[in-house]
This record gives structure tokens, C-alpha cells and sequence, in this order.
């Protein structure tokens, strides 16, 4: 559909059904959706995960439509609300499909109007609140509990009715309700964040003790704050993929959304009565979460990493061409076949070689330009968790760690030549990573001994285990 200057009409309600054939459109009647769901953040992923999932479950129950809600910038407000919250998501694979979707029936910038978000918080057909705030918009301290020192938090304890952090909200939201006997609405984060759900209950709670304990032991006891996990790699909106979607759809859209074809949404079962039915749009509910937070923290953040700094060392620049690499797709199955998936106890519903196999399909999807040297950041954090936990398991069962010990001594070349080369090395560990380089002669024993003195990285026992560096000086000497 085209206007009287041949230019194509912005994307929204009353232009989206001319949408060129091919693409898909909301399968309901959005006059027919009420909100149920209010969720704070909604940047890029949110809109091609949950959003997405919602889109799906409006078809069968419309009381699933969301109002979004901005804890700072306008910017999403401003190109969605003209669109009457309408957006293209781009599902890219080998072939690329577009769908619009239309499960946000609002945007709201909390700064600019706090009484409307309380208002959508405190209304009965409200049953959901989700985020995805990143991990800092949580407000914790290292070891998991609410920082009371953050300035938000500082803010939001000495005015609890005015709010600006999103612990501050759920928190106002939930003392509306129960000022009104309406029951707690369920907290879903969604965020890749460690017990998730147990984590922002703690601080929810936490808050609520500091101005109002009665309302913190109501939230303790009625409150539903189920742990998640969330996987899908979407990519940044850019000008190219604004011209994409116009010329697969015929509708100009401020703001479309990427992402890869594959996405999974992991939820502890315990949203209790009056949930949506996410199961009947492919979310995993579960009681073991923490099991499938495992499987992808080794299979697939384990192998990127792994892929990451070999296929750095052998001058690839992208997942895509590293896994097109015949010798590093071997290392990354017979790793993944052979060494993690032993190390792993199955939850129910996943099955753990048809997820390694999707693995590296995903990886094999030439449409998603994935950097190696953006997974290479940040190693010293990354290794132990993604590694080193596999390596540990394996060896108090008596399997070998030589494939194991790949990524390990390919990261430690890769320091090597960042350091030589007087690149900047994105770590926490950066000075230390620098001078521990720049003592590295070649010498397979010498220059592991170095980094295993690592103790941010390589525990004592690690470090001291001759089965183990037996294994990382034979990996460094071959990659050397």
C-alpha cells in the first residue's frame, strides 16, 4: 500500500492488513485483546522473545496483550505509538521470514506519566508484570541482594510512592493491589541472570520490609517470582534492515525488530492458577531450570567460547565462518558429544543430543553475523563457568579433558597475541592478563604455569591437578 507519492505507508493499525502476501499478521482481533501483562523494558529482545510468545497466545485467549513500559528513554514510545504498537519481527534463517506483531497495545514512559503505570499495575486484569531491565537494572550487590546503596534504591526508600527503579514499581504495584485484596500479580524477570526469579523476590521483599512489613510478609507468602531462562540472538536494528523489512512487507516501520529463528523460554512451573497458558506456545515450565541454564552455560556458551578463540587463532572473524571451518565443527560436536553432554544430568524435556544439534545449527546460520571477538570478551569471567566446570566433572569422573583443554590454552594464545600486537583486551583481568603475557616465552610449561597462577580463574585445585596441566601444555604446545 502506497500513498500519492509512490512512498510506502507507515506500518499501523489501519495499514497492516495490506501487508504484501508472505508476511504474517496478527492471527486476532486486537479490538478484542485487554492487557494482562505490563512489562518493564522493552528493548529489542523483549519484543522478539515475549512479545512474540503473547502474539502467539492472543490467537486462543486475548486477555494476554502487554503495555510496555519504559523506565527511562522515550525512544521506543515514540516509534511504536505511531504505529499503534505494531512492529515487524524478522526471523532470520536460511530463509528469512516476517511477521507483525501486535501483542503491545501501549507504551508508557514511567518518568513522563507514573499515575497510568500504577493504574496498569493495580488493575485487576493485570496478572503478569515481566522484565527485561539487564542485570544491572535489578539493583544488587555482588552477591545477589538489594543494594541499598544504589542511587535508585536510595531514591525509591525515601519516596516509595514515586519511584524510579524497577524493584520501586513492582514493589508501589503489589502494595496497590493489597491495599485492595487484589492478589499479587506474578513476576516474571527475564533476564540472563543466575535464579533469576529468587533473586528479584529477595529484593522485592527486602524493599518492601524497609517501608511496610506487613506488605514485605505478604509478598513473601503470596508472591510468585518464578526463575527463568531466556535464549535468542537478536541482532541490533540498523538502516539495512529498516530497508529489508520495507520491501518484504510494503509498509514502512520505524522500528523493526531481528532476531534468529530459534528462541526458547524456560519457566519454572509455579505461575499457579489464573496463568496464561504459555505452555501451548512452546515455553518449557519446569521445576528444574537451573538443569537447562546448565545445558546452554555448556553447550552453548562453552563451545562459543571455545569456537571464539580458535577460530580467532585460525584468522575467522565470525561464528558463521568458524563453524564452516571442517576441522573446528569437528572439535565443537565431538566437545559437545564427548565431553560436556556426560557432564550433564537431562531435565525433563530437553533432550540433550537434539539440543546440541540445534546448537550448531544455529551457529550455521549465515544470516546472523555473530562477532568471535565480542564472545572472546571478558574470558577470565566467562572460562570458569563455561569451561572449567566441565573440566572439574570430567576429571572427578575419570574421563579425559584434552578436547576439554582446547579453549583454554586457545584463550591463552589469544591473550598472548592481543598483548604482543598492543591490542586492548576487554577483561576484568585486562592488567593482569597484559603482564602475565608479556612474561610468555613460547614454552608450552612455563607460559601455563603463568596463567595458572590465574586464581580468579584457575582454582588451586585446578591449577594443581597433573591430569589437567598435562593436558593444557600438550593443547598450547599443538595450537603454539
Amino acid at each position: 500500500m502506497t500513498d500519492t507519492l509512490s512512498r510506502p505507508l507507515r506500518l499501523n493499525a489501519v495499514s497492516y492488513p495490506a501487508a504484501i502476501p508472505g508476511v504474517a499478521l496478527p492471527a486476532y482481533d486486537r479490538d478484542k485483546v485487554t492487557v494482562g501483562v505490563v512489562h518493564f523494558g522493552p528493548g529489542a529482545f523483549h519484543r522478539a522473545h515475549q512479545a512474540f510468545y503473547f502474539d502467539q497466545l492472543l490467537a486462543t485467549d486475548p486477555r494476554w496483550g502487554i503495555c510496555a513500559v519504559s523506565l527511562k528513554s522515550p525512544g521506543v514510545r515514540d516509534a511504536l505509538q505511531p504505529q499503534d504498537g505494531l512492529y515487524t519481527l524478522a526471523q532470520l534463517d536460511a530463509e528469512t521470514t516476517f511477521r507483525v506483531v501486535g501483542s503491545i497495545l501501549e507504551v508508557l514512559v514511567a518518568p513522563e506519566d507514573p499515575p497510568s503505570v500504577f493504574a496498569r499495575l493495580a488493575a485487576p486484569a493485570t496478572r503478569m508484570v515481566t522484565l527485561t531491565v539487564t542485570e544491572k537494572g535489578y539493583c544488587l550487590t555482588g552477591d545477589g541482594k538489594l543494594d541499598t546503596a544504589h542511587p535508585d534504591i536510595i531514591h525509591d526508600l525515601a519516596h516509595p510512592r514515586l519511584p524510579i527503579s524497577a524493584v520501586g514499581y513492582v514493589v508501589e504495584g503489589l502494595r496497590r493491589r493489597h491495599q485492595v485484596g487484589l492478589p499479587p500479580y506474578a513476576v516474571v524477570a527475564c533476564d540472563n541472570l543466575a535464579d533469576n526469579g529468587w533473586r528479584l523476590k529477595a529484593a522485592v521483599v527486602a524493599f518492601a520490609e524497609a517501608i511496610d512489613p506487613p506488605l514485605a510478609a505478604w509478598i513473601e507468602a503470596e508472591g510468585r517470582f518464578p526463575r527463568t531462562m531466556v535464549d535468542s540472538i537478536t541482532p541490533a536494528t540498523d538502516d539495512a534492515l529498516r530497508a529489508r523489512v520495507e520491501t518484504a512487507t510494503g509498509l514502512n516501520d520505524a522500528w523493526p525488530i531481528q532476531r534468529e529463528a530459534f528462541t526458547q523460554w524456560v519457566v519454572e512451573d509455579v505461575l499457579g492458577d489464573g496463568a496464561p497458558d504459555l505452555a501451548s506456545v512452546g515455553v518449557t515450565l519446569t521445576d528444574d531450570v537451573r538443569g537447562f541454564e546448565r545445558a546452554k552455560l555448556r553447550l552453548l556458551n562453552g563451545v562459543h567460547s571455545t569456537i571464539a578463540y580458535a577460530g580467532l587463532l585460525k584468522g575467522h572473524e565470525t561464528v558463521f565462518e568458524a563453524i564452516s571451518d571442517p576441522a573446528l565443527a569437528r572439535i565443537a560436536e565431538d566437545l559437545m558429544v564427548h565431553d560436556i553432554i556426560p557432564t550433564l544430568t537431562a531435565p525433563r524435556g530437553l533432550d540433550l543430543a537434539a539440543y546440541a544439534q540445534a546448537i550448531l545449527g544455529r551457529f550455521r546460520n549465515p544470516e546472523i553475523r555473530h562477532l568471535l571477538s565480542q564472545i572472546a570478551w571478558d574470558g577470565s569471567q566467562k572460562l570458569p563457568f563455561r569451561i572449567l566446570g566441565t573440566v572439574a566433572d570430567a576429571l572427578a569422573a575419570g574421563r579425559p579433558v584434552d578436547r576439554l583443554a582446547l579453549p583454554l590454552a586457545a584463550w591463552m594464545h589469544f591473550v598472548r597475541r592481543r598483548a604482543a600486537e598492543g591490542e586492548k583486551i576487554v577483561d576484568p583481568l585486562a592488567d593482569r592478563l597484559v603482564e602475565t603475557a608479556a612474561a610468555c616465552t613460547g614454552d608450552a610449561e612455563a607460559d601455563v604455569a603463568r596463567f595458572l597462577k590465574l586464581e580468579p580463574v584457575f582454582s588451586r585445585d585446578l591449577a594443581g591437578n597433573a591430569v589437567f596441566v598435562a593436558a593444557l601444555e600438550k593443547a598450547y604446545a599443538a595450537l603454539a
